[in-house]
């Protein structure tokens, strides 16, 4: 969704490797560190969160005899360093190998369906290309692709002879052959980069997604032999094959058929793709290439997704919404009959219809199950689906160690190959860990963890275990808020508070780690971080998620206005250092307390990325379909809608209650763009309110690069201390 930029990222970390081989030396992936504290917890630092191991993208062999997954590590987080490589755990002993060993990326790694090939993706000579290796050891990594505008997403045919990947092109040429299609393009990079023009020309909706500019290209899909033969443009026109959106785009977001001879792929609309999230499932002959796809799902209006055939290949399980334009719509999972071809066999069901939540990732636990994840009451919980039975929550068994407790926390990456699963799961005390297990001991057996690359770090560091609260507001259903107490916190003095809002608005604060917004660094800092989740929250049903659109600043904000009463009556709060802070949504909420009186409980605030100025922000962001959802229609239509809790019409009472606020904001940001920043910024200066603009020219709606967020983090809880001193008094 547009703002849901704010919640969790399941990051991804590293140690070091040494050589491109299955059969590599085993490598202890760790961090070194040293406690200085004499083996006593010491409060979490700022440099912390780049020492951490960051492990994502799970993959089991096909045998399942062991896992692949990507790391991270910043050899110099001042200079931005980092690198990113692929290891691999041998379930049967735990040792852990390398596969790759770049200083650049590796990423997307992907077993051939026989285990005998391994195809990833990585940057090390410029340009993101595939290379392949052989599991038996006998070969280095071999570069596949050599295509001029990159090669990303690698998925493997049935028969492991093929590969389908991604890569952006420009469409007058795509219905050319490779050579020359590929030439063309080069030749047009190339006189571009060596132009003394950096002028930039467009006629058309999507013009620039995120963080960049996506001009004239369109992302579409390719296939080569693994013997890097016969490479070719399989989806050519003036159309995006694959999602470019982030809100859409689940990785590997298409698959082969069966029969290897035609692909399923979740294809953007032809035109309109700004305004409308109408996604369709195509199937593309890869024997015929053609500008005309076959659209599968043309009935339903709104988006469909991620494709995934059943073991035995008779059925197709993928994603859908209902409602067109909605991107916090409930995700449905629809499942067809098919023949080898991908050709459909009856109408599509749905195996979730019953069910409350929303769907998100999925595998097939059998020819006729499903396991998936869904955000559940401020967590991710496992579910599991047959066509006969409604969803049933899968309860999973971590074990009982400080950072292990019987708790789902927050779940992504799932994989199966056989009888066996792995997935990524983080905690708010820790970041993500791998955990496997067989389908038959979910919910019996304590499930196996895999990593410990964190665990030294872990054993420092004090952290503070979440508390859930839940309290009445209007309506029938509560709000949910974590509370996490600072470290060494004492029930006797009064503690400070920091107030966090998350973004979305549909998202939500969940039992997760986060890279960039994450409460135990906060806590560490000697405040008491409240997390509540008000009304538009995802995880408490499709209602209570819907009750903020068109609605910013009423439901939601009366629910955080209650939560906040509640939090100046807990007996260790000090309700005269109360701050608040929030990013995207967040932000606008932030704003939104600026200009109203809940202004005179806050000792200062911090609004990172937000939204100021409804109708200015319609004619600036990337993505229309958020907006004129939310609001109801086009501005010039409904311009009372757009300024109903637009912050920018309140402007005045900035200047009455001058709360000091610290706005971040950076250029590169196209979903709530810098504009917000500007207009917010020179109100409160008119107006003699203390405050502070720090902008990032390089950064987009995340503070991404390690260097920048360490100085986000610093200026950030200067801002805070400077009004809302912190500790225990």
């Amino acid at each position: 969704m547009l703002f849901r930029s704010f919640v969790w990222l399941m990051a991804i970390g590293s140690g070091t490797l040494t050589m491109d081989s299955m059969h590599a030396e085993t490598t202890e992936v760790n961090v070194n560190t040293t406690n200085q504290n004499e083996g006593k917890p010491r409060s979490m630092q700022i440099e912390d969160l780049f020492k951490y191991q960051r492990y994502a993208d799970p993959q089991l062999s096909p045998d399942g005899k062991s896992v692949t997954f990507q790391a991270t590590r910043f050899s110099d987080p001042t200079k931005n360093a980092k690198s990113t490589n692929i290891h691999r755990i041998a379930l049967e002993d735990g040792s852990l190998h390398p596969i790759t060993s770049s200083p650049k990326s590796d990423t997307h790694g992907r077993f051939s369906p026989d285990g005998k090939h391994f195809v990833f993706e990585s940057n090390r000579d410029g340009t993101p290309q595939l290379y392949l290796l052989d599991t038996s050891g006998l070969s280095e990594a071999r570069q596949l692709t050599k295509i001029s505008t990159g090669a990303s997403t690698p998925v493997w045919s049935p028969d492991g002879k093929r590969i389908a990947f991604v890569s952006s092109v420009r469409p007058e040429w795509s219905e050319l052959p490779f050579a020359d299609s590929d030439a063309k393009n080069r030749a047009a990079d190339e006189q571009a980069s060596a132009s003394p023009v950096k002028a930039k020309v467009f006629s058309k909706l999507f013009y620039r997604h995120w963080d960049s500019y996506v001009e004239d290209k369109r992302q579409h899909l390719f296939i080569i032999n693994i013997d890097g033969s016969d490479c070719r443009d399989v989806t050519p026109g003036d159309r995006d094959a694959y999602p470019t959106s982030t809100t859409f785009s689940t990785g590997d977001d298409f698959c082969f058929t069966p029969d290897g001879n035609h692909l399923i792929v979740s294809a953007v609309p032809v035109s309109g793709e700004s305004w409308t999230t109408n996604y369709d499932l195509c199937r593309i002959d890869l024997n015929k290439p053609s500008t005309s796809w076959e659209a599968l799902t043309s009935r339903n209006q709104a988006a469909d997704c991620s494709p995934k055939f059943s073991p035995n290949g008779k059925k197709l399980a993928y994603r859908a919404q209902a409602r067109p334009g909605y991107e916090a719509d409930r995700w449905e999972l629809m499942i067809v009959e098919c023949k080898p071809d991908g050709t459909w066999v009856g109408q599509p069901k749905s195996w979730t219809g019953s069910f409350d939540r929303s769907a998100g990732d999925y595998i097939w636990s059998g020819d006729d199950s499903l396991l998936f994840v869904s955000d559940d009451a401020g967590a991710t919980a496992l579910y599991s689906t047959t066509e006969q039975a409604k969803p049933t929550k899968v309860p999973l068994r971590f074990g009982s160690g400080r950072d292990e407790q019987d708790r789902s926390g927050q779940i992504v990456g799932l994989h199966a190959a056989g009888d066996r699963i792995v997935f990524a799961r983080a905690t708010m005390n820790g970041p993500a860990e791998l955990y496997t297990g067989t389908k038959s001991e979910l919910g019996s057996q304590v499930l196996r963890k895999i990593t410990t690359g964190n665990d030294a770090l872990a054993a420092e560091i004090e952290r503070t275990r979440p508390e859930s609260v839940s309290l009445p507001v209007e309506g029938s259903q509560p709000m949910q808020m974590w509370i996490l107490k600072p470290p060494g916190f004492d029930p006797s003095k009064k503690w400070p508070v920091a107030y966090l809002i998350h973004g979305g608005p549909q998202g939500a604060w969940e039992d997760g780690w986060s890279f960039r917004w994450n409460p135990q660094i906060w806590a560490a800092q000697g405040y008491v971080v409240v997390l509540p989740n008000p009304r538009g929250s995802t995880g408490f049903g499709q209602k209570f998620c819907d009750e903020i659109s068109g609605d910013w600043g009423g439901k939601c904000y009366r629910d955080l206005v209650a939560g906040l009463e509640f939090v100046k009556k807990l007996p260790y709060v000090d309700p005269t250092r109360i701050g608040s802070a929030g990013a995207s949504f967040g932000g606008y909420m932030q704003d939104w307390f600026a200009v109203n009186e809940i202004a005179k409980d806050f000792k200062c605030l911090i609004t990172h990325c937000s939204v100021y100025n409804f109708e200015s922000m319609w004619g600036t962001t990337d993505e229309l379909w958020f907006d004129e959802f939310e609001h109801g229609g086009l501005p010039w239509e409904i311009p009372g809608k757009y300024r109903e809790y637009s912050p920018h019409t309140l402007a005045g009472n900035l200047g009455k209650y001058k709360t000091p606020m610290l706005i971040i904001h950076n250029d590169l940001d196209f979903r709530c763009p810098i504009g917000q920043g500007h207009e917010l910024f020179q109100a409160l200066q008119r107006q003699g309110v203390p405050s502070r603009f720090i902008n990032f020219p390089d950064e987009g709606h995340w503070v991404s690069k390690a260097a920048n967020s360490m100085f986000w983090h610093k200026e950030v809880f200067d801002w805070l201390t400077r009004y809302c001193p912190p500790g225990g008094r």
